[in-house]
This record gives structure tokens, sequence and C-alpha cells, in this order.
């Protein structure tokens, strides 16, 4: 029997690492092997123009829900059932990054300024004011958060410069609700960025991204001050940033593929959560969800749909 497929990976242009199991060959000999590649040209926009630069979502399965946290400080859910969108809880903050739902029903945030963030129906609780730049968080059935920071030398203001410097600053961290303590599991990773679990628990999954074209060169840091646009062509953040989702396997093999390269109908996805015969979309730089039917015989939950 194939093994369950687990993870919708988003590429930025990284490279894949899988901790506590053997390493899987490089991502770009993975995609150059995948005979499933699809378009976004189904793409539905959820939302549109009421949730600011969403950078990742998370499905509730028991409430029907599909969480997002927003740039304007607001952690938002749609009831999917009608895609009624609710403005849920406002937090004075505009440095989200990743989130994820726990078994709970609350929510999870990365916030690059205040640290790790639960929210819930009573309020707001800081778990660890101390680490800074979280990018991506995901629960483990025992309660621990799993998470990345990207670098722990720049601040988020400065993410290019960590991208293009190509010194690995990024870290994997570990949350244990019961004692309240954040371990670093493993440092030296270029840009940590997202995180999933395997469907047993038994490894980590978690991606890098870097800057290769301007990291080799000798002279980059004059480059970029006599030619600062140099960094928008070599990190396309804009809206005119093409998109591409990967669904993969817990062996590494990709088996199917999503693209806009032309970012016609969403730009830079940055997560995505494949739920009930839909994969949503999320994207920094958009002001909506994208909601893309996928026409399936059977539904299967990524790591960020919790029960």
């Amino acid at each position: 029997m194939a093994p369950i497929s687990f993870l919708i990976a988003c590429l930025l242009a990284f490279t894949l690492e899988i901790f506590f199991s053997p390493p899987v060959p490089s991502s770009a000999s993975l995609l150059s092997n995948s005979k499933h590649s699809s378009s976004m040209k189904d793409l539905i926009k959820l939302g549109e123009g009421c949730v600011t630069h969403p950078e990742d979502v998370s499905v509730v399965v028991r409430n029907g829900a599909l969480y997002t946290a927003t740039r304007d400080g607001w952690v938002k859910y749609f009831i999917l059932q009608n895609e009624t969108l609710v403005n849920w809880k406002h937090i004075d903050s505009n440095t989200f990054l990743g989130i994820t739902t726990t078994k709970e029903g609350d929510v999870i945030v990365c916030d690059t300024e205040k640290g790790l963030l639960k929210v819930s129906e009573a309020g707001v609780e800081v778990l660890d004011p101390n680490v800074r730049f979280t990018n991506d968080v995901i629960e483990a059935l025992n309660g621990s958060l799993y998470f990345t920071v990207s670098s722990k030398e720049y601040t988020p203001k400065e993410y290019y410069k960590d991208l293009v410097e190509g010194n690995p600053h990024g870290q994997l961290l570990k949350y244990d609700p019961e004692s309240n303590e954040t371990t670093v599991l493993q440092e030296g990773f270029y840009f940590a960025n997202g995180v999933a679990l395997s469907e047993d628990e038994s490894f980590v999954v978690m991606n890098q991204t870097g800057v290769r074209a301007i990291q080799s060169c000798p002279d980059k840091w004059k480059l970029l001050e006599a030619y600062p646009e140099l960094i928008n062509l070599l990190i396309p953040l804009g809206n005119d940033a093409g998109a591409q989702v990967v669904k993969v396997e817990t062996d590494g093999k990709i088996i199917k593929d999503f693209n806009d390269d032309n970012a016609t109908d969403i730009s830079f996805v940055t997560s995505t959560v494949e739920f009930e015969d839909n994969l949503y979309m999320a994207s920094i730089q958009s002001k909506f969800v994208g909601k893309l039917p996928l026409n399936a015989s059977k539904a299967e939950m990524s790591p960020k749909a919790t029960i």
C-alpha cells in the first residue's frame, strides 16, 4: 500500500530537510518527476477585501471552521458550510506569520515580535515571550508545539539580510505545555520556514529558504548597496510572484502539484491546507483566502486540520 500523503508544502525556493528520518532527494529532482500538475484557474477568492495579508490557514474540523491571522491584527475564521467570515479576536499586532489550531480549539499564532501566542475565547496568552522571528508552528497529539525561528541573528524587517548572507541562523524548537518550557531541538538552518509532523509523529518536516543567485557573490553587500532594487528581483514577494503548491507523501514522493506561474489567480502562496475536497491557500501578499476545488473522490486532511 502506498504511504498516506500528509503534507501540502508551499515552495518558495526551498531545500527540504527531514529530521529523524533518512534524507530524500532534492525538491528540484522531485518536481521534475511529477506527472500530475494542475493549474489554479478554478480558484475561488474567499473574503476578498476583508482578509489583510493572511500568511497561514488551519482547520478545526469539529467546528467546520477555517482560521487565519491577518496583518491588521485579526484572528478570523470562515464557517466553511456557508463561507461566512467571522472577525474573532483582535490583537494589537501587525506581525503575524504562521498559525495552527489545537485539539482544544485554540489558535497558536507566531508573532515575529511578541513570540508564541495562544488565542482562545478567554483571550490571548503569550506562551513564550523570549522567542523572536517565529515563523510556523504545529501541535503534536500530546500538546507539544514544534515551531521554527527563521533567524536568531536578524529581525523580521531585516529578513533579506539573512537570505542574502546565506548563513544558517534558523532554529527548530519545541514548546512543552506541561512545563511551559521551550527547547531548541536543532540549529543551523537557512531561514527556517514551514513545519509539519508526519501522520504517526515519528518525524518533523520543515523547509529552508535561500537566494543562491547572490549568496555566492563575493561583493554581494556592495552590490545591494549600489542597486537596492536587486533584492526585489531576487526575492519576488510582490503580487507578480508566481505560486506553486506541492503535495508530498511520507517517503518524499510528489504526487500532485498546482501552479500559477504568472500569478493570474493568486501570488506567492505561503500556506495551504487540504480539507473536504478543497485546497485552501493563504498568501501574505493577498487580501483573500484561496479555495481550490479538487473534486477528489476521497478527502484527506493535512496536518493543519485538527479534530
